[in-house]
């Protein structure tokens, strides 16, 4: 019988693409994906039960509450999904890989380039969660933390991604303010799933940094997608986070990948350099089917 994965979070932005890629990068494994109408993660006698009936052999833990808005209005549940959910779900997989997907959310953004050993100090309710969750998992020597930060790609809801959001704002003839000093390292979504596939297949098990080799402004991110969305011309604006007036948002989250990189078989790419090695192929923008955008 083939391996049996579960993978939550399957109706998020990751966990849609870790689904569809498993062909491709894991054609062994029988994957079963869990939205959030399939089961609450917080009603725990429901989590047990489906996880008796899926008898897996791994785990990969997408689902989140990771809006930091809504964290930030309502705490107790970012706890209950992100904190609660996870060290129960951790707990279930004591004898089995398990792979939580955590953020740089949990650094203050003060330094970046950040490496996995550098201190954690996390200035929002939503890092805060994914930090506290992050040392549940670790204490299992056989578990996974893999830190992402901001992910492209494309949804079937058509609302998961930064792309898909600005998009929205364009096609509304709403202009998006992207700041000049706020930087992220972006990865699209198809290299984080292949990445977590091949870390499931191996036993390679710790703490991980995954994001994209160039660090980039928010504003720079937006250049870097006008020629893809031509909708995009005249509505981004330059901005800067000191106007920045909603929940605490760390200036640099950018991510150092040297660790992970000894361990994938593909070179991480950086988020400008891969858009434009697309441009001179054919096919899909996002590696994702079924449904994904084309120049």
């Amino acid at each position: 019988m083939a391996p049996r994965a579960i993978i939550t979070g399957a109706a998020g932005l990751i966990g849609q693409y870790v689904m569809q890629s498993a062909a491709r990068w894991a054609p062994g494994w029988e994957v079963h994906g869990l939205t959030r109408a399939d089961l609450d993660l917080t009603d725990q006698a429901a989590v047990e039960q489906t996880w008796q009936r899926i008898d897996p052999q791994a785990v990969i833990h997408c689902a989140a509450l990771s809006r930091t808005k809504d964290c930030e209005h309502q705490p107790e549940l970012a706890r209950r999904i992100n904190v609660d959910a996870t060290a129960q779900l951790a707990r279930l997989s004591n004898d089995i890989p398990f792979i939580f997907l955590s953020s740089g959310e949990v650094f203050d953004g003060r330094q970046g380039w950040y490496r996995e050993e550098d201190s954690p100090n996390p200035i929002n309710v939503y890092g805060k969660t994914k930090l506290e969750a992050e040392r549940l998992v670790l204490e299992n020597l056989r578990h996974t933390v893999l830190r992402i930060v901001l992910t492209a790609g494309i949804s079937q809801q058509g609302d998961r991604s930064f792309v898909e959001d600005l998009c929205r704002l364009a096609k509304r003839g709403v202009n998006a303010s992207l700041y000049a000093d706020e930087f992220r390292t972006p990865l699209p979504a198809g290299s984080i799933a292949r990445a977590i596939w091949e870390l499931c297949a191996k036993t390679v098990p710790g703490l991980y940094h995954l994001g994209g080799r160039e660090r980039l402004s928010r504003w720079d991110i937006g250049q870097a997608l006008l020629p893809w969305y031509p909708e995009l011309q005249g509505r981004l604006i330059e901005g800067s986070a000191r106007s920045h007036a909603g929940a605490p948002r760390p200036a640099d989250l950018s991510l150092n990948c040297e660790k992970i990189q000894t361990v994938v078989s593909f070179p991480i790419p950086g988020f400008r350099s891969w858009l434009e090695s697309r441009m001179h192929r054919d096919g899909d923008l996002w590696d994702y089917e079924p449904a994904c955008r084309k120049r």
